[in-house]
């Protein structure tokens, strides 16, 4: 109902849609472009959903969306039934290995995580639920990690769908790839067999 709107609510909500875009950052005058808005009245709109980490603004002034969107998603009933599958396994790795464990969403030209497990070392890849970077193949969802290393295994799935990686990653000193594959391999073995003990 009319009398029900909230003005102010209604106008961040535009912004949030413009960016349910493939383009990843926006210039000021893009949103202005895709709203409608004055940049004066999108910039006061970014400011309060970049203190909620709806959107973030990067080191040369775009915007992009920020970490709240995807955790809010997370709470969807697959995602959740998701982490109860994936996320024992990611605790063990990390636990095993004592390497950061996750599990990446490939989406076209951006890779998300979506669940990880910590390392208590001081020295490890600090990821973190939400977390976005772009790729340049689906077929490598790494991020660049200078002095790090990253190994993924692609999990089967639905083709339609966006594709999920278990990863292993940490310092390159410390993880070596053939470690990080042997790994991964026995999680995704211990996955498989999970599954085929479900009726």
């Amino acid at each position: 109902m009319a009398q029900d709107r909230v003005e102010a609510v209604e106008r961040a909500l535009t912004v949030l849609e413009a960016f349910d875009s493939p383009q990843e950052h926006f210039t000021l005058a893009d949103l202005a472009q895709a709203t409608g808005f004055y940049k004066s009245t999108l910039l006061r709109l970014l400011g309060s959903l970049e203190r909620h980490d709806y959107v973030q603004r990067g080191a040369d002034g775009r915007w992009r969306l920020g970490s709240s969107p995807s955790r809010l998603a997370r709470r969807h009933a697959p995602s959740r039934q998701l982490a109860t599958c994936i996320q024992p396994l990611l605790d063990r790795l990390t636990a095993e290995t004592g390497e950061t464990a996750a599990l990446l969403e490939v989406q076209p030209g951006i890779v998300e995580c979506r669940l990880v497990a910590l390392p208590a070392a001081d020295l490890r890849h600090d990821l973190r639920p939400g977390q976005r970077w772009e790729i340049a193949t689906p077929e490598d969802p790494r991020p660049s990690l200078p002095g790090g290393t990253m190994e993924c295994h692609l999990l089967e799935g639905d083709p339609h769908a966006p594709s999920l990686w278990l990863t292993l990653s940490g310092p390159a000193s410390r993880l070596s790839p053939q470690r990080a594959r042997h790994a991964l391999d026995s999680a995704v073995a211990r996955l498989h067999k999970s599954k085929e003990a479900t009726p």
